[in-house]
């Protein structure tokens, strides 16, 4: 169940508060994605991210001997449900980490084509809600605790109706057309073979009714 609901308040906690809970977090931890207090009161610590897109991603692949680097640049969907790791801080907010995330996989795209969300499991319920660029994800995690299953973050594109198609490039939205028309092709082919079928299967019944005697 998708929610756009009013954030939950930041609740800032003191150096202590923190200590304890990342003391818990971690005592909590199975898969060795720990939590870490720095003197200064930042905390870095793992957070896991599914994809979730439905549009083609534009990938560079770039290559550097000391000179300029070379690049080309290729679309495709990425598979649905593929999870990554990232490593940040307690400062790093929903966009910095939208961009490491799309930097990680040398995705070209602009970052405001994408969003952060968080699931949460709530009363059997699960529900979805999109983060504001400004929060931060590794609090929420702290937070929540390391259990996927309480909360979990997702990367989707922007709602239609909220994409930015000025954000993307020319190549980019060739790329897209192509995708499309193949897709197209493709559904059309599906569609013409099963009428195919279909009247070869009325035309045989067709000449058992005709056949004489």
């Amino acid at each position: 169940k998708d929610v756009q609901k009013e954030r939950e308040p930041h609740v800032y906690l003191s150096k202590e508060e923190v200590k304890e809970k990342i003391q818990s977090y971690n005592s909590s931890v199975t898969d060795k994605l720990k939590m870490t207090l720095n003197a200064n009161g930042i905390y870095t610590g793992f957070i896991k991210v599914q994809l979730e897109l439905c549009r083609p991603i534009t990938v560079q692949a770039s290559q550097s001997q000391g000179r300029c680097p070379s690049s080309q640049e290729t679309a495709f969907y990425l598979p649905d449900g593929c999870v990554n790791t990232l490593h940040i801080s307690s400062t790093n907010t929903v966009r910095e980490v939208i961009e490491a995330l799309l930097k990680k996989f040398f995705v070209a795209d602009n970052p405001a084509k994408f969003a952060l969300y968080k699931r949460c499991h709530k009363e059997d319920q699960v529900y979805t809600c999109k983060l504001s660029d400004r929060e931060h994800p590794l609090y929420l995690r702290l937070v929540a605790g390391p259990k996927t299953e309480m909360l979990s973050f997702v990367l989707r594109e922007h709602e239609t109706g909220e994409v930015m198609w000025e954000a993307f490039s020319i190549p980019e939205l060739q790329n897209f057309l192509r995708i499309l028309d193949k897709e197209e092709n493709d559904q059309l082919q599906i569609l013409k073979s099963r009428y195919a079928a279909y009247r070869g299967k009325l035309e045989e019944a067709l000449r058992g009714v005709l056949k004489p005697g």
